[in-house]
């Protein structure tokens, strides 16, 4: 592998200079797209604990350690901003997000945004999505039927899914009953933005990603602004409502433009990454049985409706979220740009450079994980506590100021959606078959989870 340098490191500073490929930055993309884990081995066995690479026209330097990654996530010295970055990759469909905010922009927002996430909110939202979910879950489809060739209908897993936490979104978020037909345009609208940020033709060019992803923009910011006057002018639960009330200490509120941003950004990130997550722990719950069969167990002990209280008790369940997460992290990294000329790890950053913590860097790494490519929920047991030797071993949240603001949330939906799934259905795949991730986007697999469902 050939080594072309980022930078001329300047004179007497004592830093190490970065290297990567130098290669055109299709190719660069395409290896990533094609398998990240063993471009990130390779590059780690070629140019140590950091390198860089093309992407999209920009030279992204990317850690390839715990200690690299702590630095572009904890950001001690604000060196590091994140709205050029991800404004770069999704601004144009998620601009003013939280996730796009820096610095005291970024705190003032948050502060407001997290009364809609304290304690009494989430139980409520906790309260109110047992019902519904426990229905959605009800009405699974179920491959009983079998074909002239003997085979039974197979259940797309990440479909169903989807449309699950699209339905929860509409209703515990927004407070909506949408009808069918309303609900599937704006998950499609959802569907075209994600897709479109990392487009490789990034012009609103008829027929491409991005035109489809501007598209979808103005559909969700007609709808959103069409349902905000009801809500701001009665307090109801709903997520929505709250972020129209939602006030800081000091009385400071959203203008109708931050509620519909925020709104945008924090309902695609809840439940695309939902998604992925009950996806890939379905995965290899059907791959491993013995894991399935595990966490059933426990369900049967615990009452069918999950309590805020009861949460912790799902201890299985928790084992297999954390390694499925650990596996296959829905967010893919922590893009930012370097605002001055900086260092990670003794190697130097000049100002304007991206950067990029990578949660599989980690995730992956035999140096913090033991045999980190096989399932092993145990590895988070007390005793092992594997994700305890770097506070970074394990990040699927992120990190730092910008930590996911719904983890919480996140966790009570897909721990209530697997619970009631667990108690009503086995599933299974084929002993052979083996997932392929599209990870143009989203890491999703290409043939949308294809189970053998069977009630129980």
């Amino acid at each position: 592998m050939r080594r072309k340098q980022l930078a001329t490191v300047p004179a007497g500073s004592g830093l190490e200079p970065i290297h990567g490929t130098g290669d055109p930055g299709v190719l660069e993309v395409l290896r990533f797209f094609r398998d990240p884990i063993t471009m990130v081995a390779k590059r780690r066995a070629s140019y140590g604990d950091i390198t860089y690479i093309n992407s999209f026209g920009l030279k992204f330097v990317i850690p390839l350690n715990a200690d690299g990654c702590e630095a572009v996530a904890m950001n001690r010295e604000k060196a590091f901003a994140n709205e050029p970055a991800w404004g770069f990759l999704i601004g144009s469909f998620f601009r003013r997000g939280i996730m796009l905010m820096d610095f005291e922009e970024h705190r003032y927002h948050r502060r407001i945004m997290q009364q809609a996430f304290t304690n009494t909110h989430l139980k409520g939202y906790l309260q109110d999505m047992q019902p519904m979910l426990a229905d959605r879950v009800a009405h699974l489809p179920v491959g009983d039927n079998v074909a002239s060739n003997g085979t039974a209908d197979d259940v797309r897993l990440l479909d169903e899914f989807k449309q699950v936490t699209l339905d929860l979104a509409l209703e515990i978020f927004l407070g909506l009953d949408l009808p069918r037909a309303e609900a599937d345009r704006i998950n499609k609208a959802f569907v075209d933005c994600v897709g479109a940020g990392l487009s490789i033709i990034r012009k609103n060019i008829p027929g491409t990603r991005w035109a489809r992803g501007l598209a979808g923009r103005k559909v969700l910011e007609d709808f959103f602004y069409e349902h905000l006057p009801a809500k701001r002018a009665t307090a109801t639960p709903d997520l929505f409502s709250v972020l129209c009330h939602a006030q800081s200490d000091e009385g400071h509120t959203f203008t109708d433009e931050d509620v519909v941003n925020h709104m945008i950004f924090v309902l695609m990130a809840a439940h695309d990454t939902s998604t992925i997550t009950l996806t890939t722990m379905a995965y290899y719950m059907a791959r491993y049985p013995q894991w399935q069969e595990k966490a059933r167990e426990q369900s049967r002990t615990l009452p069918p409706e999950i309590s805020y209280d009861t949460l912790d008790e799902f201890t299985v369940l928790d084992r297999i979220m954390k390694e499925s997460l650990r596996l296959n992290a829905p967010v893919p990294g922590l893009p930012r740009r370097a605002i001055e000329d900086t260092e990670i790890c003794g190697h130097y950053i000049p100002k304007g450079t991206y950067v990029a913590a990578i949660g599989l860097v980690n995730h992956h790494n035999p140096a913090l994980w033991s045999d980190p490519e096989r399932f092993d929920p145990d590895r988070f047991t007390k005793e092992r506590a594997e994700d305890k030797v770097h506070r970074y071993a394990w990040m699927p949240f992120g990190g730092g100021v910008h930590k996911c603001i719904g983890l919480y949330f996140a966790q009570m939906e897909i721990k209530t959606i697997m619970h009631n799934l667990l108690l009503r259905y086995e599933w299974s795949v084929p002993e052979d078959y083996r997932w392929e991730l599209d990870n143009s986007t989203l890491p999703v697999p290409k043939d949308r989870l294809p189970v053998r469902m069977r009630a129980l």
